[in-house]
């Protein structure tokens, strides 16, 4: 009789072959287990060793907890997400070196936690998702399956374990915790609920201005130091439905925010490059960007004239993509105008850094951070399939709040439009 990890192991190889029958005999297996008393606890000792070994092989190839859960949740579901977290936390537990202090920040925000010893975690798993065991063993080997088959990706960030000069140092995150932040997000919370035009947009220029200030001030701080620092870099989702024109939008709002966006459409994220203070107001800009678009785009809907012809999907891309391209154009205006008079008052004081020959040597690092992280990306047209649809987000964007700011197949940066 095979032991447990060989039990795993066939499993494994049938789940990733194309013959169900084999794959359902080699579950079968794993229900019987080894055949000792103790047979099915060793599979879910097994299978839980052959899953937190393949996350930590996941962690020197670019990935991030936060990255693992949304792709689990998005190519599995909800249930097998709980399962890696609870699989994320044990290897937590064994992981070697050192540990980045933002690496549990993730875990402490995703809730990962390990309930009982290394036997009894798959089983406390599927006792809480109300699984059988047959339901639990296949879920969890298409997990491992899944995370033993995710490619490398950009690394951004040291991982745990990294010591000396095997990465470049990037720039810590802006802190999220600041009066300034709390006072950026408590706008923005009114400025999403008020049903009234004029004060959401009083009240989210406040919200910009104060986030174009505070991101001036830090590159004015950083200028004086000397920590060699490389840009840093956040992933945002782009999940379907409309997952080009959510990478659209935030490749719109970190151009305005002087960072770079890389699409990696097949694995369901954009990358952000650029320095802390900047990847926060594109974070902050894009999450609340894109619940306006969508409230919009569902009006805009409803407003379209009867028998207009065109499919809703269609109708839908367009707009997105028109609002994402508009929205831009009002974030970049709104940036350089602060940029200006940020310019201005410097050079009205002696002795004081200027602003533009720092900021483009920021711009410039942010580049060089990319063709070192991406040097194959390229580049696609953007197609319009509806004017309608193209006309109606436009409008929508010119009504929109200005929240807060100022790949592998291959991986692209949404184009501008190509309108037919």
């Amino acid at each position: 009789m095979p032991d447990a990890d060989e039990l795993v192991a066939n499993a494994l190889a049938a789940v990733r072959g194309t013959d169900v029958r084999q794959a359902e005999r080699q579950l079968d297996q794993l229900m019987v287990g080894t055949g000792a008393a103790d047979g099915t606890t060793a599979v879910d000792a097994a299978l839980l060793r052959r899953l937190v070994r393949g996350l930590g092989a996941l962690w020197p190839r670019g990935w991030q907890p936060v990255d693992v859960d949304r792709i689990t949740g998005r190519r599995l579901d909800a249930r097998a997400a709980r399962l890696v977290r609870a699989a994320m936390a044990v290897q937590r537990r064994d992981q070697a070196g050192p540990v980045p202090a933002w690496w549990d920040d993730q875990l402490r925000e995703l809730e990962a936690n390990a309930v009982g010893d290394d036997r009894s975690v798959l089983t406390g798993w599927a006792t809480r998702e109300g699984l059988d065991r047959a339901d639990a063993l296949r879920m969890a080997v298409d997990l491992l399956a899944l995370v033993e088959s995710l490619p490398p990706i950009a690394v951004l960030r040291p991982p745990p374990g990294a010591t000396g000069a095997a990465l470049p140092r990037t720039a810590g995150t802006a802190r999220t915790g600041s009066p300034m932040l709390d006072r950026v997000r408590a706008l923005l919370a009114k400025a999403e609920s008020t049903t009234f035009p004029a004060e959401a947009e009083a009240l989210t220029g406040k919200a910009q201005e104060l986030i174009a200030r505070h991101s001036i001030d830090e590159a004015l701080v950083a200028a004086g130091s000397e920590r060699g620092d490389v840009p840093g870099g956040v992933r945002l989702s782009t999940d379907t439905p409309y997952a080009g024109a959510k990478a659209l939008l935030v490749q719109e709002v970190a151009a305005a925010n002087r960072c770079e966006s890389v699409w990696s459409d097949d694995l369901g994220f954009a990358t952000v490059l650029g320095w802390p203070a900047d990847l926060v107001a594109v974070e902050l800009l894009y999450t609340s960007l894109l619940v306006q678009a969508t409230a919009a785009m569902l009006r805009g809907r409803a407003e379209r004239r009867p028998g207009s012809g065109r499919r809703t999907k269609v109708w839908d891309e367009s707009f997105l993509n028109a609002f994402a391209l508009r929205i831009g154009e009002r974030l970049r205006t709104a940036t350089e105008a602060a940029t200006d008079a940020a310019d201005q008052a410097a050079a009205g004081t002696p002795g004081a850094e200027r602003l533009l020959p720092v900021l483009a040597a920021r711009g410039e690092a942010v580049r060089e951070r990319l063709d070192t992280l991406f040097p194959g990306v390229t580049r696609r047209r953007l197609n319009v399939r509806d004017a309608e649809g193209w006309s109606s987000g436009t409008s929508a964007a010119d009504r929109a709040s200005l929240d807060v700011g100022s790949g592998r197949k291959p991986r692209q940066v949404p184009g501008r439009p190509d309108p037919r």
